[in-house]
């Protein structure tokens, strides 16, 4: 096993998610098996129960494991399926040395950091690599973080082996302040020499900064730090995360997987093609995401969306139509704005805040035959719109903001109320990936057809089956897609028929083993385009493979 370890110095939020899921990319086209583990050092056991304004996105891996949402950027960089082992927390880690002592493993032996914990740091990061060449493992925070001390550990102890399978890689910040003018190496050297009070002796220092690094700069750390000026790579602000692997390659970060590795020198034209096609766009669509989680003080918060701005992006390089995203909170919702758009999304979320607001966007967009997608939580508000407003059930809401609406269109099933009831909310959640059948003549179909996610969802079908998961395809009949869900509340199958009798469409259905059926996909027949999905399709979409529904979207928001 080879091992990257990518860690973060001066403060997080350097974008070291793009730069490991950018060498991670590189190593790929260098022929490799890759996996990617990112370590998360807070005591959650997942990312779960964490708020989007506190952590960001929480990511949902294919078999159903909540995640940090850099687990998203790997997906989205490496166009591979990432599994939720992949994120390791402390949480996890110290709750199975705590199980693992209860149960006797260590055979009455003191149980501490050095070298139980630290074992099984390594132990789940190579479970995670199983049948990979390579491994990169980015470490969560900055090399400051006291709860960072057991992960450096464990980097140091992979070197035990052999220190040519192991390259330590240092995102650190060179920044320019106002007054100076001056770009400041000062922070880098203190990050570089906290790692070295570890043990450890970056092969790369990559820097940060809003311009590239200059040869002044890169001397400076030479003589500072004692690390060659050719290994202080310089990575500025780009107009576009996907230009970061050419950019790196081109800085000469593959030149030291070639001295070390003697790996080949990566193959990207399909990923560059794509790049040049953002880079010159045929057309400009105005759209507009209308969600809660949009603000925190004076703060906008685009990472609580980030994996709807990237499906935007990828559906941009596919079709050359670039998206002008505005994020529109719906707690304050601007009507003008919403008209003045070419197309809508209406985001997942939970509870009640902005709701009124976004049933009002669903509304607009329905009326005024602007294109719209609600994604999970906005398909669901969709159907209570289209029920109240063109169904005539007066009062029709979603019980997870209305327990006594008199028409519960959106409800939890009988045997999740019963688990929720018990307080149990984990288990009543529909995470991960599910079949759907999609109806011939929809609009839905027309989405998907000859995308190969048809393709790939007999594929999946034979994982799960090896695995017994069989409920996750249900009895949903072909063709089927299977896309990935965050979910808790279903559209109430007593209403299914009335609402057809009005003109919904549901498109796409999952028919449990049971027999029920549930909603995913819904839509309205007489508007340009008008789409609401129960899964989050932007969960599966790569730069290198859009979703059809968001490429789908970015057309008709064009047309």
């Amino acid at each position: 096993m080879k091992y990257v370890f990518v860690y973060g110095g001066v403060f997080s939020g350097l974008g070291k998610g793009v730069v490991t899921a950018s060498i991670a990319r590189l190593l790929k086209a260098s022929n490799l098996r890759v996996s990617v583990v990112k370590i998360d050092p807070y005591f959650n056991y997942d990312a779960g129960t964490l708020r989007p304004t506190e952590h960001g996105e929480v990511w949902v891996t294919w078999e159903g494991v909540e995640t940090d949402m850099d687990l998203g950027t790997y997906e989205r960089f490496l166009n591979q399926r990432i599994g939720g082992n992949c994120n390791l927390t402390s949480g996890k880690v110290f709750g199975e040395v705590i199980e693992d002592e209860r149960k006797g493993k260590y055979l009455g032996r003191t149980v501490q950091l050095i070298p139980h914990v630290v074992e099984k740091i390594l132990e789940k990061i190579s479970e995670a690599a199983e049948n990979s060449d390579v491994v990169v493992v980015e470490v969560g925070g900055v090399v400051g973080d006291y709860e960072n001390i057991p992960y450096l550990l464990a980097a140091r102890l992979a070197e035990m082996g052999e220190r040519n399978d192991v390259i330590h890689v240092l995102v650190v910040y060179f920044p320019i302040p106002p007054h100076l003018g001056e770009m400041k190496t000062k922070p880098a050297q203190h990050a570089i020499r906290q790692l070295f009070s570890h043990g450890i002796t970056p092969d790369v220092v990559i820097g940060r900064a809003p311009v590239p690094l200059d040869g002044v700069r890169k001397e400076k750390i030479e003589r500072t730090t004692g690390i060659p000026r050719e290994r202080v790579i310089s990575l500025p602000d780009l107009k576009n995360i996907y230009e970061a692997p050419v950019y790196l390659k081109e800085e000469g970060i593959t030149e030291v997987f070639r001295e070390r590795w003697g790996l080949p020198d990566p193959k990207l034209s399909d990923w560059e093609e794509r790049l040049r096609r953002m880079e010159d766009p045929d057309d400009e669509v105005r759209i507009v995401i209308a969600g809660k989680y949009v603000k925190i003080g004076d703060f906008e918060l685009p990472d609580s969306y980030v994996s709807i701005l990237e499906a935007l992006k990828h559906a941009w390089a596919e079709t050359g139509v670039r998206p002008e995203v505005t994020l529109l909170d719906t707690r304050e919702l601007d009507e003008r704005v919403l008209l003045d758009a070419d197309g809508v999304i209406v985001p997942g979320g939970f509870g009640a805040t902005g709701v009124e607001g976004k049933i009002r966007a669903v509304q607009l967009a329905r009326e005024n035959d602007i294109p719209f997608l609600g994604l999970c939580y906005g398909m669901q508000l969709a159907v209570v719109e289209f029920a109240r407003n063109v169904a005539g059930l007066e009062g029709a809401h979603t019980t997870e903001v209305e327990g006594n609406t008199p028409h519960p269109v959106i409800d939890v099933l009988p045997e999740q109320a019963e688990v929720l009831g018990k307080g149990l909310y984990g288990g009543t959640m529909r995470l991960g990936e599910y079949a759907a059948h999609l109806i011939e003549g929809s609009l839905a179909r027309r989405v998907y057809e000859g995308s190969g996610w048809y393709e790939e969802a007999e594929s999946l079908e034979e994982v799960f089956r090896e695995r017994e998961e069989l409920y996750r395809m249900g009895k949903t009949e072909k063709p089927f897609i299977f896309e990935r869900h965050r979910h808790r509340y279903e559209v109430n199958p007593r209403y299914i028929h009335t609402l057809e009798d009005a003109g919904l469409v549901f498109s796409g259905i999952h028919v449990r083993y049971d027999g029920v059926p549930l909603v995913e996909f819904v839509e309205t027949p007489d508007h340009p385009f008008f789409l609401g999905t129960q899964p989050h399709p932007e969960y599966k979409s790569r730069f290198e493979r859009p979703s059809p529904v968001f490429v789908s979207f970015i057309r008709a928001a064009s047309r």
